[in-house]
């Protein structure tokens, strides 16, 4: 009889240990943040089909940067993965300051973010902040930016308040990734001169003829890395998912490929899940001691749905 009690106790004990190393079921459902932009578009891709191979059921939603971040501080989004920095510090140093939001690792390095000029206007001589204030009418004295909010619309705006670049006369143009590329691709077709902001990935502005300006150095532009967010308590809630996002490497290739399918109005999870087929070995890395929703082999659970 005291075996037998013993026996039951130990058994207890196992069953209770396995049920509290489980994720709780709050984090069956990861909630990743869609910044608007393709590659963040691609990124996204990437992680909801290994996490739904994992038998996760992650959920994206698209929103601007101040909400992305407020939304991260509020508990209403768990993950983001498109945090270009230097760029973006003034918008983000005041919730990892205030411990609301969590920087987990560096998930890509090489990239590079800044306004351009065509190769042509470079040519011509314009290739700083202080070749502007003289070719204001060349330029009808705009600036394209993307989506407002944006941590480049900011910083563009900043130059055009700034009394000493001369440029008080100038505007910026908001619009957003699809529509700045829009007319930047009119402009250079007729051989025009436009400023537009311009990034590393990105297939369509890697293939243009552009140059980028200096002169933008200390406000955050030129080489970036790219950085992985949470909300606050994430990693210890969601122990396993955690796991995964710390090992998470893209690379500027890896990014490029996925981004030019998307961009060729293919499906972002189909063109995301032949990458994946096609570079299986990527899951070594990123699937160290990941295991499934289910406890078993997070690697063995995801190769079998990508068969």
């Amino acid at each position: 009889m005291l075996k037998l009690i013993m026996l039951a106790g130990i058994s207890f004990l196992l069953l209770t240990s396995a049920v509290a190393g489980k994720e709780p079921d709050s984090c069956r459902a990861p909630r990743i943040a869609d910044g608007g932009w393709t590659d963040n578009t691609a990124q996204n891709a990437l992680v909801m089909t290994v996490l739904r191979h994992l038998g996760y059921e992650p959920k994206d939603q698209l929103l601007s940067v101040p909400v992305i971040l407020e939304s991260l501080k509020n508990k209403q989004i768990d993950i983001w993965l498109d945090n270009w920095m230097p760029s973006q510090t003034t918008e983000v140093r005041p919730y990892l300051d205030a411990k609301t939001i969590e920087s987990f690792a560096v998930n890509l390095e090489g990239a590079g973010y800044g306004p351009v000029v065509p190769a042509y206007v470079a040519d011509a001589g314009v290739k700083s902040l202080a070749d502007l204030a003289a070719q204001g009418d060349r330029f009808g004295r705009k600036m394209y930016g993307i989506e407002p909010g944006n941590d480049g619309n900011r910083i563009l705006q900043g130059k055009i308040d700034d009394p000493a670049n001369g440029l008080k006369d100038w505007s910026l143009v908001e619009s957003s990734e699809q529509g700045m590329l829009a007319q930047a691709e009119k402009e250079l077709g007729k051989k025009s001169w436009i400023i537009f902001l311009a990034w590393t990935p990105h297939p369509v502005m890697g293939k243009m003829p552009i140059s980028y300006l200096s002169g933008f150095e200390k406000d955050g532009f030129g080489p970036a890395t790219i950085h992985t967010l949470v909300r606050s308590g994430y990693g210890e809630e969601c122990a396993n998912v955690a796991r995964f996002l710390k090992n998470l490497k893209f690379t500027v290739e890896m990014e490029g490929a996925v981004m030019e399918d998307i961009l060729a109005n293919k499906d972002a999870a189909q063109s995301a899940t032949m990458w994946l087929k096609a570079n299986p070995g990527v899951l070594d890395q990123w699937l160290a001691g990941v295991t499934a929703w289910d406890g078993s082999d997070g690697k063995a659970a995801v190769l079998a749905k990508l068969k």
